[in-house]
């Protein structure tokens, strides 16, 4: 899952980054709002974490004309504002959920999770591929009953891979969703990633599960590419 963070306050906004991307998630950064509305323009984010008080354009207005342009990304705005009428003006502008400064980084990931959980097809907490089973919430996986030992980024391929179980995945999807804006998408890093992950789950007497479809992408599933 690949997500923007829009704050201006830059320490806490690295702090946002880094516990997020601990947690399996490819993270975009901004520090205002008219660098948010260029990023939600060229990438495909799953979900959105906006500061209110942004220079250039606040929080409102960004989330105003991100809705006028039609995205329907789920916003999670973020604000030191408490006034009831401060958070009916966030969910008002087309936000979908709101969190007030400070807040405990538990309840933050909490609140992002359910915010992802609002894209127009539900996402399962759980993820069965064959006898391949992906556990989102707690970022694991099993290969019938063995664990499997996966970092972070490893688990974040797989579980975007398993969403999309038996159907093959471009490469280009794989970097807007994966990976940030401080990849190189010329790079064979996709490909490294793919050969950790079939060292890990395709083990010797195993059904394969991860396939390559040369010059189309991949496919975690029992269904073969095609041609």
């Amino acid at each position: 899952m690949r997500l923007l963070v829009v704050e201006d306050d830059l320490r806490l906004a690295d702090l946002l980054a880094k516990g997020l991307r601990e947690n399996a998630y490819a993270v975009d950064l901004a520090a205002d709002g008219e660098r948010a509305i260029y990023l939600a323009a060229i990438n495909e984010y799953d979900g959105i974490i906006l500061d209110v008080g942004l220079p250039k354009k606040d929080g409102f207005a960004v989330v105003k004309e991100l809705r006028k342009k039609g995205l329907k990304t789920p916003i999670l705005m973020l604000t030191a504002r408490d006034a009831v009428p401060d958070r009916v003006a966030g969910l008002d502008a087309g936000a979908d959920d709101y969190l007030t400064k400070p807040f405990d980084f538990a309840e933050f990931r909490a609140r992002v999770r359910a915010l992802l959980r609002r894209t127009p097809v539900v996402l399962s907490p759980e993820i069965a591929v064959a006898d391949l089973t992906i556990d989102v919430g707690a970022q694991s996986a099993k290969r019938g009953a063995a664990r499997i030992e996966l970092t972070a980024k490893e688990f974040t391929l797989l579980e975007f891979l398993g969403r999309h179980a038996n159907k093959v995945v471009s490469r280009s999807a794989i970097n807007a969703h994966v990976w940030d804006d401080n990849h190189d998408p010329a790079s064979n890093t996709i490909e490294v990633y793919i050969n950790r992950l079939r060292k890990k789950i395709d083990l010797p007497g195993l059904t394969p599960l991860i396939h390559t479809r040369r010059g189309a992408g991949y496919l975690l599933g029992t269904a073969t590419p095609p041609l």
